[in-house]
């Protein structure tokens, strides 16, 4: 009878325990995203070098030799492709409060055309002395009596969003000395790793599993390490080719920087929904600045939404099929949690990490069925 009593009780606190440690591990997460998230990007990274070191190392080529020549191979073109996009970002960050102004200034006269009262205030010299999104709660009297007023806000209004261009870039360079040390952290990482890496992990079974049949857990490994290599290297392949492609297109049709916005989708391609519908609207201010407020200017977007469609569609789930059965409800507050806890770096790397996690469960046999229930569809 006692234990009966009891049994509630342990299970009870079992499930307290379980959210404290969730919300423990969510807090260390938030406040220690400095150093985990190089940390974490360095591991993908060298999952999916490490079978060509190992490779390599089969041939009598040292490991620190192979990882630093694999590191100058992929970061040589990565390096080069920074240089070029680096005048077109600086010319669009130092554009961003004239953007903002310019854009809000054809949003008033976009408003002030659909306006009912438009041909009254192109014949009234009074009503001619400024325009504002407010005006369309004042009656005529108010805005004839108090020009001066619609002015001051819509002088407001574009002040307002001219400040916020110029917090984004003060934003952007506040954060530059913390992303070229978490880069430099990130590079040591990976060398590490692929050096020191597999002999760590080698005396950990010696030690720890002394004695035992060691075959299994680096079996085990292998495979692991095998299927998230292949999920990352594919998943890359597929983005950049996306990217490239949009590159090209755009550029054929005569769009400004069309190499800049191919990396800018590729990259964002990392994010499902959240990054196609972010490079859309990016597509579409570039379009607007590029042409105005006409209906060529949504071509661009328009243009990219039909090929982001064919691959999202037909090319990443005809070469991913089994890696990306992931239920989009899931899959949308996934995206959330870690947009809330890294900001745009935690959405990007949000699916990778994800898709890492479920496939370490099924090969592992653990959370089985939290694994089907992330699998789950329509």
């Amino acid at each position: 009878m006692i234990e009966a009593n009891t049994a509630p009780k342990r299970s009870s606190f079992l499930v307290v325990c379980y959210w404290l440690l969730a919300l423990a591990l969510l807090y260390t997460l938030y406040f220690a995203k400095s150093i985990l998230m190089p940390v974490l990007v360095a591991l993908l990274f060298s999952l999916l070098l490490s079978p060509l070191v190992t490779l390599l190392k089969r041939f009598y080529v040292p490991r620190a030799l192979s990882a630093i020549f694999l590191l100058t191979m992929i970061g040589g073109p990565i390096t080069l492709l920074a240089i070029e996009l680096a005048e077109p970002s600086q010319k669009w960050l130092a554009q961003i409060p004239q953007l903002s102004a310019q854009l809000t200034e054809e949003l008033d006269n976009l408003s002030l055309a659909m306006s009912p009262d438009a041909a009254e205030t192109n014949t009234n010299p009074v009503k001619e002395k400024g325009f504002s999104f407010f005006g369309f709660f004042n009656s005529d009297e108010e805005q004839a009596a108090e020009p001066g007023k619609n002015s001051e806000a819509n002088s407001a209004l574009s002040a307002r969003v001219m400040q916020g261009g110029v917090e984004i870039i003060v934003s952007v360079l506040g954060a530059t000395p913390i992303v070229m040390a978490q880069f430099m952290t990130f590079i040591i990482l990976v060398l590490f790793l692929l050096i020191f890496g597999p002999r760590l992990y080698e005396n950990y079974l010696d030690i720890f599993h002394s004695g035992k049949n060691n075959a299994q857990p680096v079996e085990l490994v292998e495979k692991l390490q095998k299927e998230l290599s292949r999920y990352i290297l594919t998943v890359t392949i597929i983005n950049t080719g996306l990217g490239a492609v949009i590159a090209v297109v755009l550029w054929v049709m005569g769009v400004d920087d069309a190499l800049l916005w191919g990396a800018l989708v590729g990259l964002l391609n990392f994010a499902p929904y959240v990054g196609p519908l972010i490079a859309i609207l990016i597509l579409g201010l570039a379009g607007i600045t590029q042409y105005g407020m006409e209906l060529v200017s949504l071509l661009p977007a328009a243009v990219y939404f039909g090929i982001n469609m064919l691959e999202a569609q037909f090319i990443t789930p005809a070469v991913l099929a089994r890696h990306m059965r992931l239920n989009p409800l899931v899959l949308i507050l996934w995206l959330l949690v870690w947009g809330w806890l890294w900001g745009p770096a935690g959405v990007l790397l949000a699916v990778p990490l994800l898709v890492c996690i479920k496939l370490a469960a099924g090969q592992l046999n653990v959370l089985i069925k939290w694994v089907r229930l992330i699998e789950t569809s329509t």
